[in-house]
């Protein structure tokens, strides 16, 4: 088969219409739209009876390994609509030596940082702009903390659209510089990413640009629930007992919940599914908040700060859905703190070799104070997600200064 088999052979489409995830009222698929009447996120939804009939796992085998040999669960009909900068699977890496301090008996982490532009935001926007493609769409705009806008912009170029990105003026430098190195107009906001959402929406109005906020058009969640639907093949069927997910939008907590529903439909996976927990930083945990007053909706939270900038979202159009999920499989969300974030990242890095982002370094440290909290079992299979490279964020300067033509004393090297 073909390298690119995946991106250009035709495929049958299985896509039915859209569904609003609070009411249940249906929509048109092939026109755009944002959120449903009701104000909340539009869901994709599939004839799983045919779609079962085309994919199986002896099919999915002889595919490319990429994100697009899902397309029979996907949205786009059309190849020609596909934007693609090549979205391969990504590694599940295992952590052995934190795992042996923790007594753990398997700790997996799932790296997001090998896809093009170095994170998961890939997922979520090729699918989105894949989507805008087919649909006609010519200007995209979107706030970000970083990792989705640069992945916007990068597939927004690659599909010959504008880009217009808004994020709080703290964003990470490199992220910033990356988005306009990527053809996107960055504009950098005295404000938080919602407030940020705000001035997309009022340019929608205004501009006419299509809003690709979280959840507020109906496609990056498809590509995110590509993460669940890869991680289930990977794993030969049997999912993880319990999945650490940094959240701050959520969809891909989200998504991956739904492609567990699909990979049942097909017959691919039982009834079983993993404990979900969201995990936050304690300086923006509106879903923790929620979860343990028992609400279903989760109000803004003021103030927000973390290192972890990818979480720092004060309020998600979504809650309600990583809510419902995190209740439904038995999990639960829980916040750490930043110092915590922080060692989970050195010792990730020092003691296995893996690099994670601070988000990524957050699951890890939710893993450990869930097991101290009786939270979590040791002998769980615990898969965690690390959501973007390490070498976008700073880190600390260790060189040691070296003269060479000095004296050296090498038993000290």
């Amino acid at each position: 088969m073909r390298h690119d088999a995946n991106l250009t052979a035709a495929r049958p489409s299985f896509v039915r219409h859209l569904e609003c995830s609070l009411t249940g009222e249906i929509y048109p698929a092939d026109q755009r739209h944002g959120l449903s009447a009701a104000g909340r996120p539009l869901l994709v939804r599939y004839d799983l009876d045919g779609a079962r009939a085309a994919l199986s796992a002896t099919v999915l085998a002889q595919r490319p390994r990429d994100l697009w040999r899902w397309r029979e669960l996907l949205p786009v009909r059309d190849a020609a609509d596909i934007v693609s900068l090549g979205e391969q699977d990504t590694p599940i890496v295992p952590l052995p030596r934190v795992a042996a301090r923790l007594g753990a008996a398997e700790l997996l982490v799932k790296d997001e940082g090998r896809l093009p532009t170095g994170s998961f935001k890939a997922r979520g926007l090729v699918m989105a702009i894949s989507m805008a493609k087919a649909l006609g769409v010519r200007v995209i705009a979107m706030p970000t903390n970083g990792n989705a806008g640069a992945a916007a912009a990068a597939y927004a170029r690659r599909a010959d659209m504008e880009a217009v990105i808004f994020c709080p003026a703290d964003t990470p430098e490199i992220n910033v510089r990356e988005i306009a190195a990527q053809g996107a107009r960055v504009y950098r906001v005295d404000g938080l990413i919602d407030e940020c959402g705000k001035l997309v929406a009022e340019g929608a109005k205004r501009r006419g640009w299509y809003d690709l906020s979280t959840l507020k058009e109906p496609y990056r969640i498809e590509g995110k629930k590509t993460m669940g639907l890869e991680l289930a093949e990977q794993l030969d069927w049997r999912l993880p007992d319990m999945i650490f997910y940094p959240t701050g939008g959520g969809t891909g907590l989200i998504g991956m919940w739904k492609a567990f529903d699909e990979l049942e439909a097909l017959g691919l996976i039982g009834p079983e599914r993993p404990r979900m927990v969201a995990v936050q930083a304690a300086g923006c945990a509106p879903i923790v908040r929620a979860f343990e007053s028992g609400a279903r909706h989760a109000t803004r939270w003021e103030d927000a700060h973390t290192v972890a900038a990818g979480i720092r979202v004060p309020q998600a159009v979504g809650d309600f859905l990583i809510l419902d999920a995190v209740r439904a499989s038995g999990g639960f969300a829980i916040a750490v703190e930043d110092a915590a974030i922080e060692a989970a990242v050195a010792e990730a890095g020092r003691a296995d070799g893996l690099l994670l982002c601070p988000e990524g370094g957050a699951t890890l440290a939710a893993y450990e104070l869930a097991l101290a909290r009786g939270l979590a079992r040791r002998e769980d299979r615990v898969l965690l997600f690390n959501c973007a490279t390490g070498l976008k964020y700073p880190l600390p300067d260790a060189g040691r200064p070296l003269a060479k033509a000095g004296p050296i004393d090498w038993d000290a090297l």
